[in-house]
């Protein structure tokens, strides 16, 4: 990703953005038949990690990393990362509403970031990475609006910067962006930031974890 650090150096190491080889921009996407299932839509900084988290969990069928929240149509990467579209990167989540409820979804969602900090996960600085749920419906939105008011009363975050906005468009992410940390297990961002995010995940909320 394209990031901002006091630490140029260190910040220049755990760039994901400046890791992404020509052949890993190459590669091919598997399409599956989604059609049954239901949405939904989260932005939580960078999307390698959000897209990782949500397919650990029963349920969640697929996940696609891409661009909503801007101006600007079909962006590229490259231009999202400049902040200049104020797209955020985001995820598109199907999953199985049997198995598992939006409602645990949006759990997830708050467990998994700092919900407290505007513009900014971990190392990500940027209006691309802010907090924002994008809501499909009313249910969903007042589902929403209730959990934070419930996380604000337990004082789980002093503050609670995320976004409650209605989904306008989302734009899938370039082909190389999906399945990231799954399939480029040594890419530094991945190693320093991405899997250990997942990880805090994981013992935090195993209960909702696939089997394998």
């Amino acid at each position: 990703m394209m990031k901002f650090s006091l630490i140029p150096l260190l910040f220049f190491a755990l760039s994901a953005c400046s890791q992404v080889s020509d052949s890993e921009k190459s590669e091919k996407k598997v399409v599956k038949n989604l059609d049954s299932l239901q949405t939904a839509y989260f932005a939580a900084g960078c999307f390698w990690c959000v897209e990782a988290i949500f397919e650990s969990i029963e349920g969640v069928e697929e996940v696609e990393s891409g661009y909503s929240g801007g101006t600007e149509k079909n962006p590229s990467y490259e231009l999202v990362c400049s902040g200049k579209t104020k797209h955020a990167e985001t995820v598109k989540i199907y999953y199985d509403s049997s198995k598992v409820s939006y409602n645990i979804l949006l759990e997830a969602f708050f467990g998994s970031h700092d919900a407290s900090t505007l513009n900014q996960q971990g190392p990500d600085f940027g209006v691309q990475y802010r907090s924002i749920v994008f809501y499909e419906n009313a249910k969903e939105k007042d589902y929403t609006e209730k959990y934070i008011q419930k996380l604000l009363k337990d004082k789980v975050f002093p503050k609670i910067t995320t976004e409650v906005v209605p989904l306008v468009k989302f734009y899938p992410a370039e082909i190389y962006h999906q399945n990231y940390e799954e399939t480029h297990p040594d890419n530094p961002y991945v190693k320093s930031v991405s899997r250990p995010r997942l990880n805090r995940f994981k013992e935090k909320y195993g209960q909702l974890l696939k089997n394998n």
